[in-house]
């Protein structure tokens, strides 16, 4: 007999939104006009008892003046389409994931385990073909599948061990056929000369052969996203096309090949390159001393201006920082989840740099969200679902955080059609006093701070740096971040109390590329135990570990003397926090996993 219990929470009429939302889109957008839609909530509930489950009912799973609450089955009418959906297998369920936390605020000895799904009952004459047209587009394959109604025995999912790092046996010394042969089956970013690259680093300094955790770390360096390879590509040939901004554009480069020529005099290893062209305004304004109130440090975080602050009659300077991000890939696959991690992205890179996000600013690109279906790109989802479902996201998200966004815009165009344009810019502030910029020591100790990892976001950096074909709706999912607004909430009150942001020596977001860059950037010799990295399931290997970009989490570089401070006043704030590793003396990035050292690479 099953131990688990199972709620459907249904909107009443008046306050059925999204129902209404969904069946209007039925209609409008496939053509479906005499049929009417409900949407219910399904959870799974294990491991509570009776008492905390009736006080949860009311509490935690439904609002009752807004809600119906049935108990494991719910009316249904005769010739009923129902089908329910859930996410895929390591995405992240913030629906359970709040659950959880709020039912264990009933009964802390408890450890519940709770699963959501959305459960769509459609009524009217559909066929088969309309059914399909109904499921294919309610869900996104790049993050969820559709389940069935039969209820589990129980909800304590068995991961299997996983096999240790394999080891590239004859790597080093594999023609080239065989090593192209490899570079082909293991789909990555780089190209093959840097494969073949790190085969010469590997047969001629490290004289063994790398582990498949080393090949995805480095692959995840040398993405574009990380390396930005596209921007750094020299330009030898640069033309203007016809076009009404022709004169305006032109003027400019050439303003600019002006410029370089002063700011680069006596030096020859500049060359153009979109990142010069893009700061060569910065460094002009620099050598005419015009930013004198530019922040400079070693992090890798937001631009940062110094601003004098009066507050209250009393004048001191403050950090004014600036941060925009782009998520058109993930937001292309997984509209809700891109959108969401973008704004969410944006506001990490000021928070890492402990500036608190006061508003923010969403412009983004679309093509015409009110074609058919029918025709749509083969491979691409509806541009309608993109639209509609991104600016949900970021609402979602903006929303849970609290931040203001002053400016929405978003432009339509033909061109956009192949990849969606998604921009989140933010602007934050902190006293400077609060912030330290201090460099990493050997022997000090480097803290991840707040989320769990997962297999979400594992490939993100590269996905997003990959040629995309019409598979990558179906392959691509594990690429695509899924946001914590709540648990980033929690970073934004701690990093604001003077008393924590001044113990933090230096810190780093966990964006593209996880633990081997957000911990990797922070000094040249590390010593990261991937053992102690807390994990939303079992069942990671040590590639995935390294290399997963979980959401919502931040590396710390702070004093010996200082760590136990810092995880004390995480606790305070419902934060996990673990000492995962020390710096070293030694100019080499060194992660080790069941004991094993599965990363050793040389930064030197």
């Amino acid at each position: 007999m099953s131990n688990v219990r199972r709620i459907y929470v249904e909107k009443k009429q008046d306050y059925a939104v999204r129902a209404k939302d969904l069946q209007q889109q039925f209609r409008e957008y496939l053509g479906l006009k005499n049929i009417t839609v409900r949407e219910l909530v399904r959870y799974d509930i294990e491991n509570i008892t009776d008492d905390t489950y009736r006080k949860a009912i009311p509490t935690v799973f439904s609002e009752p003046p807004v809600d119906i609450v049935y108990e494991e089955e719910f009316p249904l009418r005769e010739g009923d389409f129902i089908f329910a959906t859930e996410f895929l297998p390591g995405q992240f369920d913030q629906r359970a994931d709040s659950a959880e936390q709020c039912v264990k605020l009933l009964n802390e000895t408890e450890e519940p385990v709770i699963r959501s799904a959305v459960t769509y009952v459609i009524s009217g004459d559909l066929t088969k073909d309309d059914k399909r047209a109904i499921m294919d587009y309610v869900v996104n394959p790049v993050d969820s599948r559709i389940t069935n109604e039969v209820k589990p025995d129980t909800l304590v999912m068995q991961y299997p061990d996983p096999e240790d790092v394999k080891i590239f046996d004859g790597f080093k010394d594999m023609p080239v056929k065989a090593l192209e042969e490899l570079y082909g089956s293991l789909g990555l970013a780089m190209t093959f000369k840097d494969f073949l690259h790190i085969q010469n680093y590997f047969k001629n300094e490290e004289k063994r052969d790398p582990s498949m955790t080393e090949i995805r770390v480095l692959d995840t360096y040398w993405s574009d996203h990380c390396r930005h390879t596209t921007f750094a590509t020299e330009l030898t040939d640069v033309k203007f096309t016809d076009g009404f901004f022709k004169d305006a554009i032109e003027g400019t480069f050439e303003k600019y090949k002006a410029d370089r020529a002063v700011i680069y005099k006596g030096r020859d290893d500049k060359f153009i390159c979109l990142m010069d062209i893009a700061l060569m305004g910065m460094k002009k304004l620099r050598a005419d001393g015009k930013l004198a109130d530019l922040d400079e440090s070693d992090e890798i975080n937001a631009c940062t201006i110094v601003v004098p602050v009066t507050i209250d009659g009393v004048t001191e300077d403050w950090l004014v920082s600036f941060k925009n991000e782009t998520h058109n890939h993930p937001t292309e696959i997984e509209p809700f989840g891109g959108a969401a991690t973008c704004l969410g992205g944006a506001i990490r890179d000021p928070l890492s740099g402990r500036t608190y996000v006061y508003q923010a600013m969403r412009v983004t690109g679309a093509a015409d969200p009110t074609k058919s279906l029918k025709e749509t790109m083969p491979g691409k989802l509806p541009q309608r679902k993109i639209v509609r479902t991104a600016a949900e996201g970021y609402s979602s998200y903006g929303n849970q955080i609290g931040l203001a966004t002053g400016l929405v815009n978003e432009v339509y165009h033909p061109n956009y059609v192949a990849k969606r344009m998604e921009i989140g810019a933010v602007i934050g502030a902190a006293p400077k006093k609060n912030v330290k910029r201090l460099s990493s020591d050997p022997g000090d100790v480097i803290i991840l701070l707040g989320g769990r990892t997962g297999r979400d976001g594992c490939g993100g950096a590269t996905g997003s740096s990959k040629a995309h074909t019409s598979e990558s709706l179906t392959t691509c999912g594990a690429e695509v971040q899924k946001g914590n607004a709540p648990t980033e909430r929690k970073l934004q009150r701690l990093f604001r109390r003077e008393e924590v942001a001044t113990l933090i020596k230096k810190c780093n977001d966990f964006g593209a590329g996880g633990v081997s860059v957000a911990i990797g950037e922070l000094a040249a010799g590390l010593d990261i135990n991937l053992d102690l990295v807390p994990k939303k399931y079992a069942g990671l290997d040590g590639t995935e570990l390294a290399i997963s970009e979980s959401q919502e989490r931040m590396a710390l570089v702070v004093d010996p003397a200082d760590a136990d401070k810092i995880l004390a006043y995480a606790r305070e704030e419902n934060l996990e926090a673990v000492k995962v590793a020390t710096v070293t003396e030694s100019p080499r990035l060194v992660m080790k996993w069941r004991g094993k050292t599965i990363v050793d690479l040389s930064r030197a």
